[in-house]
């Protein structure tokens, strides 16, 4: 090689350097004046040292983007850019329809042997819930993601729950302190020949029971007397650490009770006797044990219980009787004894609808709530375990409102693992204090943090609830002016603000939300508000007419009854109208049964 060759890669090794050094101090332009001239050195040189050039040029620029401080600062650009919320960019990659159709084989594993038209035709909806409408983006979270949504009363929560409940692709079990879900979306949940049941232990709004449900079902399993016993102690007073021990040997001791009463082919009546009187009932409960095959197991709890001290068996008895409450109510008992069977996979299959319904200041009820959410969630996992991929399609649906209240199931659990089989749980709450309170400390931050998507309405005033919703949208830099002394801006300095501030989360209004969606950064929107669907409208417009050409009728009949008593004429028996209760009245009000008139019924 000649002189002027090394001279020429000297000069190349030169200009790529300076090239490498001016990118680094962020000076792009110069670099890539340095960078052709390194190129262009190289092609004179030889027209192979092109392609090495470049490659290495590629190394080292790849190496320097993904160092740390090089995300770490493209993170904080990015951030002032987009003032701290999520972009349009950040909604099409991560929460938009396109996003979750590109993960349609995995939400929906049927899809995947599915013909592309028929993959088309399959609405967003069947994979993903809308969260909410930024501008005229729409976001929304997968059908395996935990969506949790917090809001006082009147923002809105409920509006959205009704669409989500209409909207849901397969089975769904709602539970509720208020009837308002149920009037608006069971005549929409039947389209199909889909079934609808209904448990109603407290008897809210005068609705019928049409599933009745015992706590014995399936106990002389005793791996279902065990998640029983879970499932109804769940629903009782948490108390302190020193209440953990007293808790965990309740739950061992009802488990046995619950196994020996099924067994027996007894009632829960009977449970509360042994546990208000184990001394007396003793000989009874260890000769049901013994038919178990698993007697070994169960024999030592129950023989613990029933022979240990007085105190002892005082703190275990006063941690399983309040779960016992419900049993002084007729209500509850009526909707706990006889009835239809009820069988889950039934239920998944036809994709039919549970309502639980549950007064939230009648607090004895919660644990027949939590032990048929317990049942029905459980079951469905069992299910899906036979399915292809391992998962419920499609999915069971668990649209838990009011969950602290009146659904107070293990969710820190659940949240974990239950995506993954088919089941879409969908939480909400008042408030995140209600998640400390029921669940304790540790097991609220295992809540929060398994969820994938956080739908926040209109907050209420708690200062620590403000603030860390506030610290989990970070914060972004404001520009603040700097006045003289004659109030002209001579300067600006930046300053640290909050993205959304606390007081910003009370002030939103009805409809108005804050969404966290897992891997971007909060996003402002509007909520979609039931009231203003098409398909809810239409009901109520028919449930309104329905009701209208009944009180028509009726009032006519009543006119022809007054007329026809004034002239002493009797009422053809034609003319017997029904009430909602399916019971047949005069248009007096008479029921026919008191003056010996056919039931006849129009």
């Amino acid at each position: 090689m000649t002189a002027l060759v090394y001279l020429e890669i000297a000069w190349m090794t030169a200009t790529f350097g300076a090239a490498v050094i001016q990118w680094r101090r962020h000076m792009r332009g110069l670099a890539g004046v340095w960078a052709a001239v390194a190129l262009a050195t190289a092609y004179l040189v030889s027209i192979w040292i092109v392609p090495m050039v470049a490659l290495a040029a590629g190394v080292i620029v790849y190496h320097d983007r993904g160092k740390s401080s090089s995300v770490v600062t493209r993170w904080g650009k990015r951030s002032r850019r987009k003032h701290g919320v999520a972009s349009n960019v950040d909604i099409l990659r991560h929460a938009s329809w396109l996003a979750m159709r590109r993960r349609a084989s995995a939400l929906r594993p049927t899809l995947a042997e599915a013909s592309l038209w028929h993959r088309i035709r399959t609405t967003t909806s069947q994979l993903a819930v809308p969260l909410c409408r930024s501008g005229l983006l729409r976001v929304w979270s997968s059908i395996e993601d935990v969506v949790l949504v917090f809001g006082r009363p009147r923002s809105g929560k409920t509006q959205w729950i009704i669409g989500r409940v209409i909207d849901a692709p397969g089975a769904v079990l709602v539970t509720s302190t208020r009837t308002d879900i149920y009037d608006k979306t069971h005549l929409l949940r039947q389209r199909h020949d889909r079934p609808v049941y209904v448990f109603n232990p407290t008897g809210l709004g005068d609705l019928p029971t049409t599933l009745h449900f015992d706590p014995l079902t399936g106990c002389t399993d005793p791996s279902a007397a065990f998640e029983r016993a879970t499932d109804l102690l769940s629903a009782g007073p948490r108390g302190g650490a020193d209440h953990a021990p007293w808790a965990e040997q309740a739950r061992r001791v009802l488990t046995a009770l619950l196994h020996a009463a099924a067994l027996g082919q007894l009632s829960m009546h009977t449970v509360a006797e042994w546990v208000a009187n184990p001394e007396k009932y003793r000989g009874e409960v260890l000769s049901l044990l013994r038919r178990s095959p698993s007697a070994k197991a169960y024999v030592p709890d129950a023989e613990q219980f029933l022979g240990t001290n007085d105190r002892t068996r005082s703190s275990i008895t006063s941690t399983i009787m309040p779960i016992l409450g419900w049993l002084a109510s007729p209500t509850a008992c009526a909707a706990v004894n006889g009835g239809q069977s009820f069988d889950v996979a039934e239920l998944v299959e036809r994709r039919g609808t549970v309502y639980l319904l549950c007064d939230k200041e009648a607090a004895q009820v919660a644990p027949l709530v939590c032990a048929l959410t317990g049942l029905i969630a459980r079951e469905a996992r069992r299910i899906a375990a036979r399915q292809p991929g391992s998962r419920l399609d499609p999915p069971l649906t668990l649209v838990l409102d009011e969950c602290a209240k009146v659904a107070s199931v293990p969710l820190h659990d659940w949240t974990s693992d239950m995506g993954g089989n088919g089941t879409h749980i969908i939480a909400a709450f008042q408030s995140r204090a209600q998640l400390v309170d029921k669940w304790g400390d540790a097991a609220a931050r295992v809540i929060l943090n398994n969820a994938g998507a956080t739908l926040l309405f209109a907050l209420g005033v708690d200062t620590d609830d403000l603030t860390h919703w506030a610290k989990l949208a970070g914060e972004r830099d404001e520009l603040s002016p700097n006045h003289d002394a004659a109030r002209v801006v001579v300067s600006h300095s930046t300053r640290r603000v909050p993205v959304i501030s606390p007081s910003q989360f009370t002030q939103l209004p009805p409809g108005r939300v804050v969404a966290f969606v897992r891997g971007m950064p909060p996003v402002m929107g509007w909520a979609e508000q039931a009231r203003k669907r098409r398909d809810v409208r239409r009901a109520d417009r028919l449930r309104r007419q329905a009701t209208t050409a009944v009180t028509t009728a009726a009032e006519q009949l009543a006119a022809q009854a007054a007329e026809r008593a004034s002239t002493g004429s009797p009422i053809p028996a034609q003319q017997w109208v029904t009430d909602a209760q399916g019971v047949t009245q005069s248009p007096n009000g008479a029921h026919p049964a008191a003056q010996g008139t056919p039931d006849v019924a129009h």
